[in-house]
């Protein structure tokens, strides 16, 4: 008998002439031999299967791994990470872009110009025109923009952090799902050929049984 060979892509009958070459026909062998050879085929098909499935696996991790997109744990920065500065940036510009900013700022000028100019009859420490207000009124607008602008360029790092990590986890689905699709499409070309071929040797193998039991009377 021929050694045995991968029924992966061949019928029974291809598989009945690897292991009896010199055979012309499949009656040609006793029926007990015909038993085993069709239960071997049946146990070396579905094992077969069993590792085209786990191949198909390690391929799916393997293209996805080769790729680089699997996504890694992705942390943004937190305050815990931030400096002194970083941090006073962001709580100046929350701060200066709030109500709250707005209500105290229109407070203090308020005051500021009452007392001077009506409670001490313009002859307070900053009389009309309120030369020292508009000077710490243009002092802190040069300070204050700076401040703002780097708290909008840290955001925009983290934005742009964010982006990427976005691109990356959606680049890995997207081939995971095309490793899917491909998965599908091996099962539904291959394992529905298996599928026939097994139960046309289990028709055969039940065919031979009844026949036998006929004869048996």
């Amino acid at each position: 008998m021929k050694k045995n060979t991968s029924p992966i892509d061949c019928s029974f009958t291809d598989y009945f002439k690897q292991h009896y070459p010199d055979a012309n026909d499949i009656s040609a062998i006793p029926p007990e031999q015909l038993i085993d050879l069709r239960k071997n085929y049946i146990n070396e098909l579905l094992a077969q299967d069993l590792g085209e499935l786990n191949e198909v696996e390690k391929i799916v991790s393997k293209s996805i791994n080769n790729r680089k997109i699997l996504s890694k744990h992705h942390f943004l920065p937190t305050d815990k990470n931030l400096s002194f500065g970083e941090r006073l940036a962001d709580k100046v510009a929350s701060f200066g872009g709030s109500w709250s900013f707005i209500i105290i700022f229109f407070i203090i000028l308020i005051i500021w110009m009452g007392f001077n100019a009506w409670f001490l009859h313009n002859k307070g420490f900053d009389p009309y025109p309120f030369i020292l207000l508009n000077l710490i009124l243009s002092c802190l607008a040069a300070i204050q923009a700076p401040i703002i602008m780097m708290s909008q360029n840290r955001q925009e790092a983290k934005d742009r952090q964010r982006a990427e990590h976005d691109y990356k986890v959606n680049l890995k689905a997207e081939v995971e799902i095309r490793m899917l699709h491909e998965k599908l499409d091996h099962l539904l070309l291959h394992q529905n050929k298996r599928l026939l071929e097994i139960q046309k040797v289990e028709m055969e193998m039940l065919e031979g049984i009844e026949k036998a039991v006929r004869e048996g009377k």
